[in-house]
């Protein structure tokens, strides 16, 4: 009998780790295999370490891991595909909004010969705005990238443990792990599913930790920016020559001109492209700096049950 291991990264979840628990518990009991459910305590603030401790000592099928501080999403997802044992993997956050009993789609679609199973997002309850820029963040980086992610796909999806241990092999530190499992390859396929609210609390991904994941995803697996910065360099090279060109023209003709506004607006522009040049090429060296430093993802402080 195989096992399934189920990872959920908890940060600050204090209201809906029960009932998530309970659900999800319903759910494994049916599927007739073995099973581990891994939580990974991201630095929570609230009573969630507690909550916790009290399951994993009622059920041993769940295995805790505490981080010494908040490390991320990304971070702790990367910690459960870590210490996970399974001969699968599931990915699923803690909230509610995906539910448990999709699980069980997954690892069917898995028996049937895929090695990568993504939730696909038919309909989800998100503030309309969250559901614009996630349309159009998926527009945007699938015209960036040349390995294209599947649009309505977040974290939820099941890995082979094949994929998982290729996963577990690269070394970025700017992790973006719905690309990443994409990009590994192997057969992928899909299951649909209707997002749900919410249980309890508000979202934890805020405007920056969404821009931050959304320049993760690109910089890490794109090098168009750069080359639209060295695009962008020598179109505006060209103007300024032939800027220059016209001027000397003019001086040569003895023509009066003032020249002021467009001098303004040369040194504008130029400074303005000069300045985005830059900030994408210190995008590219702060990762590089970031991976040359070599610290670890996370810094685990304690684990039960395993």
């Amino acid at each position: 009998m195989k096992t399934i291991s189920i990872v959920s990264p908890v940060y600050n979840e204090e209201g809906n780790i029960r009932v998530f628990y309970n659900s999800l518990s319903s759910v494994v009991k049916d599927i007739k295999q073995n099973y581990e459910i891994i939580f990974v305590n991201d630095g929570s603030l609230d009573g969630s370490p507690i909550i916790l401790e009290e399951i994993a000592r009622e059920d041993k099928h769940i295995k805790v891991i505490h981080f010494s501080r908040n490390f991320g999403h990304q971070s702790a997802i990367t910690a459960g595909l870590d210490f996970a044992s399974g001969d699968a993997v599931v990915i699923i956050d803690s909230d509610m909004q995906d539910p448990p009993s999709i699980i069980v789609d997954l690892i069917k679609k898995w028996e049937n010969g895929y090695d990568v199973v993504n939730a696909h997002r038919r309909t989800r309850k998100d503030s309309n705005i969250k559901a614009i820029t996630a349309k159009i963040f998926y527009k945007v980086l699938n015209f960036l990238i040349t390995n294209k992610i599947p649009e309505n796909v977040g974290d939820f999806r099941l890995l082979d443990r094949s994929v998982v241990d290729v996963l577990k092999k690269l070394p970025e530190k700017d992790r973006y792990l719905r690309g990443l499992s994409c990009w590994v390859g192997f057969k992928q396929g899909i299951v649909d599913f209707d997002r749900d609210k919410r249980y309890s609390g508000t979202t934890h991904y805020s405007l920056n930790k969404m821009f931050t994941l959304a320049f993760d995803a690109i910089f890490s697996f794109s090098k168009l920016p750069i080359k639209m910065a060295l695009f962008s360099s020598f179109l505006f090279f060209l103007v300024a020559t032939f800027v220059l060109i016209y001027a000397v023209i003019s001086w040569a003709l003895g023509y009066t001109v003032v020249g002021w506004a467009s001098i303004l607006f040369i040194f504008s522009t130029l400074s303005s492209i000069q300045m985005l040049v830059l900030a994408i090429i210190s995008e590219y060296v702060g990762r590089i700096y970031t991976q040359a430093q070599g610290r670890p993802l996370y810094v685990v402080m304690d684990t039960i049950n395993f």
